[in-house]
């Protein structure tokens, strides 16, 4: 972990788009976060995989700080507000999770 600059989290099977988010990647995410801070190393934890604005905060709040999203920003009748979204959703995940550190 010491010598990469960003570790990719798949949250779905690899291959094409619109599947479900994989609930197991939080436990990823956070197990992977944890074993960076005991490290004391700061990858970007990057999630891609049915992002949306709820699974978003799932995971920023595990410790991503870096996300991919795919239909629920171009299947959106709005993707500047689907981006907004996403975005307030992961980051108000993302302090919390700060202030409880």
């Amino acid at each position: 972990l010491g010598d990469l600059d960003l570790v990719l989290v798949m949250s779905v099977n690899p291959g094409f788009g619109g599947q479900s988010f994989i609930e197991r990647s939080v436990e990823k995410v956070a197990e992977l976060r944890w074993m960076c801070e005991q490290l004391g190393v700061a990858p970007l934890i990057q999630v891609d995989g049915g992002i949306n604005v709820e699974t978003a905060a799932l995971v920023a709040g595990a410790g991503a700080n870096c996300l991919v999203a795919g239909n629920a920003v171009f299947g959106a009748s709005d993707p500047k507000a689907a981006i907004s979204a996403i975005r307030d959703s992961a980051a108000a995940a993302y302090a919390t999770r700060l202030d409880s550190c």
